[in-house]
């Protein structure tokens, strides 16, 4: 069989780089080396993780805020097992809408692995060792990534964990150990907090979520702690080791110099990720890797093949699902003669703890690196009515922008629906809005997004309305 276009690969980035090409008119192809279309983001990553942190969000508030809300509830209790099989469902139906999308679309569908034989040729082996072979103008590899651990850390996937068996958990730890102060351990520690188990970050550098703006970082370390979080920084660890139904972690505290010696039921690794090209045949190809593991492109997401692209995870930028979505469309319309673009720095980052953490652009602290000349304002969410009446107001959103245009640079919120909110500032910056351009805007009354009015009030020339 021959195709224009086969993607290996069927994440957010490999699917919808599908659904876009066959929306173009190519012949489409699709590669997945698993029974269930979707990849990390759909089957053990994004979707599955917000499913947990949703239903314990539930179980937090009727145990810690139901009553304030004049709503009374005796003998709350948690039922994992109901919680996992939900979170399956949610997994179940969407992983469903992508085979949905295929048939759609009139897109090939192969289950197995795929590997290049040439550059124009892979192979497909099935789970029992099956082969055959397609033919291919053009390839797209989005095979994504997986987690990453630390040469001495032996990964039993019962005691010591990862993000993977973090979702399948059969009870509530009691002292959870979380090896990494970024995204996926924050919000997996999260579930398991607001259910009930103790949680004890360790992280090497001076603050958690630690690519993003360290304001934010503080935000979202103090209410973390009122959930009962405690953290550990500038540790580096030393050893991790299995004893009976109990994991021993020792570490280097780098500013204390000393030791550091934890004891729990669970720990979970969480340092990141790594692209995933083990069994590619990518030495058929003449690809390159770079040297952390990642498949160098070009400008257009070429490789050193014109006629193999490669997206997402596998390439340089942050590992985002909907970074990925922007290439797969991009790479398409690419191979189709248009002209599209990204902009990297437009792309949002977003942490789904309660309060969530959303940003766009660049940090405070990048700016002062680049020795950019800025100016910066912020607005807390107690001052605003819609988060006292949601009692909603842990947080804040800082507005930088340009000091001589105004212009906005970035922009970052520690709050209530930080997630959503944060599409506004896509949107102006996008369209190189200044701060004042916002503050001309209406923005609904009571709304979240108020907040977002008031920082950009604050940044132009320190006069928010209400603060």
């Amino acid at each position: 069989m021959s195709y224009d276009v086969t993607v290996i690969g069927s994440g957010p980035g490999g699917y919808v780089a599908a659904i876009r090409c066959a929306q173009l008119g190519m012949k489409t192809a699709l590669i997945e080396k698993y029974n269930t279309l979707g990849g990390t983001c759909l089957n053990v990553g994004c979707i599955p993780s917000k499913a947990l942190l949703d239903s314990s969000e539930h179980f937090h508030n009727a145990e810690k805020t139901f009553a304030k809300h004049g709503i009374d509830i005796d003998g709350v209790k948690v039922n994992l097992e109901q919680m996992i099989n939900r979170k399956r469902e949610v997994v179940d139906q969407t992983c469903g809408g992508i085979d949905f999308l295929m048939k759609k679309n009139k897109i090939d569908v192969f289950t197995g692995v795929g590997s290049f034989v040439n550059p124009k040729t892979i192979k497909i082996t099935d789970a029992e060792g099956k082969t055959q072979e397609i033919n291919s103008e053009k390839t797209i590899i989005a095979t994504g990534s997986k987690p990453a651990s630390l040469p001495f850390i032996k990964l039993d996937k019962e005691r010591v964990i990862t993000s993977t068996e973090a979702l399948e958990l059969k009870e509530v730890p009691k002292h959870l150990i979380v090896i990494g102060g970024g995204v996926i351990g924050v919000e997996l520690g999260s579930v398991y907090a607001r259910l009930g188990a103790k949680v004890t970050v360790v992280e090497y550098m001076d603050s958690i979520i630690p690519t993003m703006d360290k304001a934010m970082g503080k935000e979202l370390t103090r209410s973390l702690k009122k959930l009962g979080f405690k953290f550990q920084m500038n540790t580096k660890v030393t050893s991790v080791e299995r004893d009976g139904d109990e994991v021993v972690l020792k570490a280097e505290d780098i500013k204390k110099n000393k030791e550091v010696e934890l004891r729990g039921d669970y720990c979970l690794v969480s340092i990141g990720r790594k692209p995933y090209t083990e069994g590619l045949g990518l030495e058929n190809t003449g690809i390159k890797l770079d040297e952390r593991g990642r498949i160098e492109v070009n400008e257009h997401l070429q490789t050193v093949q014109p006629n193999i692209y490669a997206i997402g995870d596998v390439i340089k930028g942050a590992m985002l699902a909907h970074k990925a979505e922007e290439e797969g469309t991009f790479v398409a319309e690419t191979i189709a003669g248009q002209k599209p673009h990204i902009n990297y720095n437009l792309i949002p980052g977003v942490v789904y703890t309660w309060p969530e953490v959303a940003a766009v652009g660049y940090t405070e602290e990048q700016l002062k690196s680049m020795g950019k000349a800025y100016k910066a304002g912020s607005f807390p969410f107690k001052a605003l009515g819609r988060a006292r009446a949601s009692m909603d107001i842990e947080g804040q959103v800082k507005v930088l922008a340009d000091k001589e245009t105004d212009e906005i640079l970035g922009v970052h919120i520690c709050g209530p629906r930080a997630a959503d909110m944060i599409a506004e500032a896509v949107v102006a910056m996008e369209f190189r809005a200044s701060a004042e351009d916002i503050t001309r805007m209406s923005h609904a009354h009571p709304t979240f997004t108020e907040a977002i009015k008031e920082a950009c009030l604050d940044a132009t020339d320190k006069r928010p309305i209400h603060m």
